[in-house]
């Protein structure tokens, strides 16, 4: 989407930061003994006071308001009243929604409680290279250097990054040109960030892996070599400066 009116402006504020404040309140509601659905059922009451629609049940069916993945899951993890969430675990949740014909995206991974299991070094790392490719991103940017760019911290940081898992253009709908933001340097994307566009930007970078794989309820993505993923994802407007982050509320930068 590109913004060309003021209403337009404000429309993109305002679905932005219900998705950046139901991230944040989904994630400090968060505790060990909750299941994923509890947390779901949550994330869904935040939205729907707002007046929002959850995108991915809108776009896709998906059988949840919010994508919840645990441990050795990506992203695309179904809420499950039978799935407990434990001490130390690795949670990523993924809110997008859609509010007055206006789309936003943004997610975020964090460690559970006591960081037991070493995960935070991950966490800390993904977080950190998002805010890196956020600052890199203006107009006529190529997308493919900001790839490089996330490839390249993760390997500095003895990590890979997920290649067939991109961030994507977003306002009008929950995916627009441009499809793909890739994690990795792809030398046949040509593709220039352009101003004035609105894109959600995110990382995947994983202990392991290097790409992702569907498990057999047909959403759930894992690691085609196991590991663990942590994924930080934000909505952006692109500028011919420092681009305009609409979802700073969610505070996963903190």
């Amino acid at each position: 989407m590109s913004i060309t009116s003021e209403s337009e402006w404000i429309g993109m504020q305002q679905v932005s930061e219900v998705v950046a404040t139901t991230l944040r309140e989904m994630r400090e509601y968060a505790q060990p003994g909750m299941t994923t659905k509890q947390l779901d059922d949550f994330g869904r009451q935040l939205l729907e006071a707002h007046g929002a629609t959850p995108a991915p049940t809108l776009t896709y069916g998906f059988p949840g308001c919010t994508c919840i993945s645990l441990n050795g899951e990506i992203a695309h993890g179904i809420p499950d009243p039978r799935r407990v969430m434990q001490e130390g675990d690795l949670v990523n949740i993924d809110v997008s929604a859609m509010l007055e014909g206006y789309w936003a995206d943004n997610g975020g991974s964090f460690v559970l409680g006591q960081d037991i299991h070493g995960h935070q070094r991950l966490v800390d790392a993904s977080r950190r290279i998002l805010q890196k490719a956020v600052a890199h991103i203006r107009g006529g940017v190529r997308i493919a250097d900001v790839g490089r760019l996330i490839e390249t911290e993760a390997k500095k940081s003895g990590y890979t990054v997920i290649k067939n898992l991109t961030g994507h253009g977003v306002g009008r709908n929950l995916h627009e040109e441009p499809h793909e933001i890739a994690n990795y340097y792809d030398r046949f994307n040509r593709e220039r960030f352009r101003k004035n566009t609105v894109v959600a930007i995110e990382t995947f970078i994983s202990s392991r892996s290097t790409f992702a794989r569907t498990t057999g309820d047909g959403w759930t993505l894992v690691g085609d070599k196991g590991g663990f993923v942590a994924q930080h994802e934000h909505t952006i407007v692109v500028t011919d400066g420092s681009p305009i982050v609409l979802t700073t509320m969610n505070e996963i930068g903190n």
